[in-house]
């Protein structure tokens, strides 16, 4: 019965929208195309790019975790039309979370905040781990404070405060500061393009698929679902390795959907979402099958296996000089991947706490600086609590298999939307309607199946957590279980064009 309720809870498109005009709740409009595009660079070029490259070609995919990357990529892509139309249409805070609310409602809702929070914090903590990893190398920073052996990751925890503090004090802020890293980082790939170009050995591409090897004292719980599903024994390498690294390598393209979180603070998001979202992917894209393919034509991929590959790759040909200077880029890089994916966060529960599936007192915006400044202290401390302390093993998949949810649910909900609402205005639209949307299903949904099982386990009991919290509290406390007037459903009235809305002076009434 609650489960059918929640599910009638539908905030409509034009009440999401309507919300953003509240006072204590108007975050500030100062964000570009370029600025979106900066952002969603500034996350995606990252870990994934400095760290997963090689652990991946040297654990499953070989010199064709080129092909890892393309459909990583291309997967991300079909998401990311689904993202820009949403996005455009629905231009609040919130992401997926804002979108499952006017398509499907609150329960649903509620299920894909919860799922963001495990994207977006925990990736936003182990990025933060991985940030401290390279400190620790460059700067040879003591091993008990920071690195990969730090029982307490203090680095961690300072640049998590850092960045807590310029977020709280302007989104706009943040942009320039990520600007800057972003060049440098962007500048350190291009030179590892350009530079690693000279030493790479035609040799070591070959075989550019390696054959499929038996996996070696491997627990059946670290099996990708799929070939436990299908009875076939764990391996590496050959056609499964290349899908697998794929499913793995796939969080090096987390955060083009973190654009759509600061939709509310676009000065046209109509125009300027769709630009962000997909200019961010085709440029990563192409970075990103540049880099893997010339760090696996530098070294035999089986000796990428690091934390920080591209270094170790130009440490291997003797240029130290070149590794110092990755090492600094790398830092310039993780640096933006923490910042807009604490920004993301935050904006995630300011939307669940705007309407009243988190405390609503979270939810204000500061009066001078324009952001939501409360959520972003709690979201500070709770990255630096678990910087301080998570390692980075198997959180990656972790953190894919909760961003695929979310890419299903939208996809589902692009469709959802075009029959429920034709009449909305669309600055853009997925083109193939509804099969585009469909293959973008299947394809996350492949991936899905490609993350070990254990990571589905996890998944599992997550998702059951946060259905015992909206039972215990969002059931009861959101605006609908209050029936607040922000809470219109589908059914309200809308006034016709030129009549006031409920509450608004009309032409001859006094102003108040």
């Amino acid at each position: 019965m609650t489960c059918a309720v929640a599910m009638r809870r539908v905030k409509t498109i034009e009440q999401s929208i309507r919300d953003t005009d509240e006072p204590e709740h108007r975050l500030r409009k100062s964000l570009s195309a370029v600025d979106l595009v900066v952002f969603g660079v500034g996350v995606v070029i990252g870990t994934g790019i400095f760290v997963l490259t090689g652990q991946q070609a040297a654990l499953n995919a070989g010199p064709a975790i080129v092909i890892s990357f393309i459909l990583a990529a291309l997967v991300c892509g079909l998401a990311a039309l689904c993202y820009a139309e949403f996005a455009s249409t629905v231009p609040v805070a919130g992401s997926a979370y804002a979108f499952g609310y006017a398509t499907f409602g609150e329960l649903v809702a509620w299920i894909i905040g919860w799922d963001l929070v495990l994207e977006l914090t925990l990736a936003a903590a182990v990025v933060a781990r991985g940030w401290s990893a390279y400190a620790q190398n460059l700067l040879d920073l003591p091993t008990n404070i920071a690195g990969d052996n730090a029982v307490v990751d203090l680095a961690a925890i300072f640049i998590v405060l850092v960045i807590g503090v310029l977020l709280v004090l302007g989104t706009k802020l943040s942009g320039r500061v990520t600007g800057v890293l972003v060049a440098v980082k962007v500048a350190v790939v291009l030179f590892v393009v350009v530079a690693g170009l000279f030493f790479i050995d035609a040799a070591n591409y070959s075989p550019f698929v390696p054959p499929a090897v038996p996996a070696e004292a491997e627990s059946g719980g670290h099996a990708p679902l799929i070939q436990v599903l299908a009875g076939l024994a764990p391996s590496h390498f050959g056609l499964w390795g290349v899908v697998a690294a794929a499913a793995i390598v796939f969080f090096a393209f987390i955060g083009f959907d973190v654009v759509s979180t600061t939709a509310e603070e676009t000065r046209n998001p109509q125009r300027d979402m769709p630009r962000g979202i997909i200019g961010t992917l085709i440029i990563v894209t192409i970075l990103y099958a540049a880099v893997s393919f010339v760090i696996t034509g530098m070294r035999p991929y089986k000796e990428l296996n690091s934390a920080a590959p591209l270094a170790e790759a130009f440490d291997g040909v003797g240029a130290t000089w070149a590794a110092k200077l990755i090492s600094l880029g790398g830092i310039a890089g993780i640096t933006t991947v923490v910042l807009v994916l604490m920004l993301g966060q935050a904006r995630v529960f300011f939307a669940m706490a705007r309407d009243g599936l988190l405390p609503p007192a979270l939810a204000k915006v500061h009066p001078r600086f324009g952001t939501p400044w409360i959520i972003t202290i709690v979201t500070t401390v709770l990255v630096a609590a678990l910087s301080g302390f998570v390692t980075l093993s198997v959180l990656a998949e972790m953190v894919n298999i909760g961003t695929l949810f979310a890419f299903v649910v939208v996809s589902v909900g692009v469709i959802v939307l075009r029959r429920t609402r034709p009449d909305l205005p669309r600055a853009f639209r997925v083109p193939g309607v509804p099969v585009l949307p469909v293959v973008s299903i299947l394809a996350c949904i492949w991936l899905m199946l490609n993350l070990p099982v254990d990571t589905w386990i996890r998944f599992a009991v997550w998702m059951l957590l946060g259905l015992l919290v909206y039972v215990a509290y969002g059931w009861r406390n959101s605006r609908f279980a209050r029936g607040e007037p922000a809470a219109l459903t589908a059914t309200t009235v809308e006034p016709p064009p030129g009549e006031p809305s409920p509450g608004e002076p009309g032409p001859g009434d006094p102003t108040p």
